[in-house]
């Protein structure tokens, strides 16, 4: 196979957080040399790389040593921009590429997106109006409210999104967020929300891992659990065929993650999708036959996909800063009393300073059934001083 990228060639990535740490992790057992671009010195990608370009994500002379010394490149974050992805195309192997990234990046575009694949996919996203003026919100349809006010660009982890009940609310949230383009969600009967994560080869051929559940808290991530415990096999069958056509109909390569919503009578509503792998999948290091970063390192070098096939049930816990403090003071949380537990896996990012909300880490706990996985969780949580 003429595209196959063999090892020890370099694989590039722009982005240097923890994702970034994963893959370089995931690319060297498998023999590559890794390369990241990231303009912060001291990064988790850049402890683990075998290079750090030092340089903006725009930065013309750093891109162009990224291409010079790489067969292929990746992003392990969708605000790249996605000129830069072009730019980098010209003269090595983007995926995913700046097209599939752009969408991701601006919520107007990836609604547009869903609703268009439709017809394919099988499901629609949340109803949804641009507020871009005064005049839109005096507009909305009240059928639209309550609702999510989200920022077009550059929202995640709950930022950017304010809830609204009535018009007077969107207009102080528009107001309050400087009058940028924003997209109103209405609010949905959420029963549960799942992720489903794909990968796509450049030949076509696709693989879809098993249906992930997720809760947040504070609008980050904090437990995700894998087999879904609530979700039935005709829904998750249904979310699965989804994500394979949205992801072919994009004519994405590489690791993509897709955000569904379950509703109360069970109807499957599609929200968001991430361009790169993602925290609900950080369970299948410990608990697939192929990672989510491996299936990365597999996609861009032109290798075939991995066994996608869960050999451990597995609960997930996002480790933020918070743990680190006692009232103002800092200090290690107990990782011996945490690392006694049956099937405790931790990993730690590499950041230096742990602040609040700041994700750190994560755990993930392996067991013969989901029930003692989920016990094993909580115990870690008592020990954590966190509320299971």
């Amino acid at each position: 196979m003429s595209n196959v990228k063999n090892p020890p060639a370099w694989l590039g990535v722009m982005g240097g957080g923890q994702l970034g740490r994963m893959f370089a992790h995931a690319a060297q057992s498998m023999g590559y040399n890794v390369a990241v671009l990231e303009p912060a010195a001291d990064c988790p990608a850049g402890q683990a790389a075998n290079r750090l370009i030092n340089a903006g994500y725009n930065d013309a002379a750093g891109l162009d040593a990224l291409a010079a010394q790489c067969v292929a490149v990746t992003t392990e974050f969708e605000n790249v921009p996605a000129d830069s992805l072009s730019r980098l195309a010209q003269s090595v192997f983007v995926a995913p590429n700046a097209h599939g990234v752009s969408v991701a990046q601006d919520r107007i575009a990836e609604k547009s997106f869903f609703v268009a694949s439709a017809a394919k996919s099988g499901v629609m996203p949340a109803p949804h109006k641009v507020i871009a003026t005064d005049a839109d919100i005096d507009a909305i349809s009240e059928d639209l409210l309550p609702g999510i006010l989200k920022t077009v660009r550059m929202g995640y982890d709950g930022k950017g999104q304010v809830r609204v009940k009535s018009r007077d609310d969107v207009r102080a949230a528009f107001d309050g967020m400087g009058q940028v383009t924003c997209l109103l969600e209405k609010m949905l009967p959420l029963a549960y929300e799942v992720s489903v994560l794909t990968a796509r080869g450049a030949d076509g051929a696709s693989v879809v891992y098993p249906i992930a559940e997720n809760v947040h808290r504070d609008g980050i991530l904090f437990t995700t659990t894998v087999p879904g415990p609530n979700i039935t096999g005709d829904c998750a069958a249904k979310a699965q065929a989804a994500a394979k056509a949205i992801v072919a109909e994009l004519g994405y390569v590489g690791v993509l993650c897709i955000e569904f919503f379950v509703l109360a009578d069970g109807s499957l509503v599609v929200n968001e999708m991430a361009p790169r792998p993602h925290n609900s999948g950080h369970y299948t290091i410990d608990a697939c036959v192929t990672s989510q970063f491996a299936q990365q390192v597999r996609a861009m070098a032109g290798l075939p996909l991995g066994d996608v096939r869960q050999h451990s049930p597995a609960v997930m816990l996002n480790i933020l800063g918070d743990i680190w403090y006692e009232g103002d003071d800092v200090r290690e949380p107990a990782w011996d009393q945490v690392l006694a537990l049956p099937g405790a896996n931790l990993h730690l990012y590499g950041k230096e300073e742990p602040r609040r909300a700041r994700k750190m880490g994560h755990l993930t706990f392996v067991a013969p059934t989901l029930a003692e996985a989920q016990q094993h969780l909580h115990a870690a949580c008592a020990v954590l001083g966190i509320e299971a």
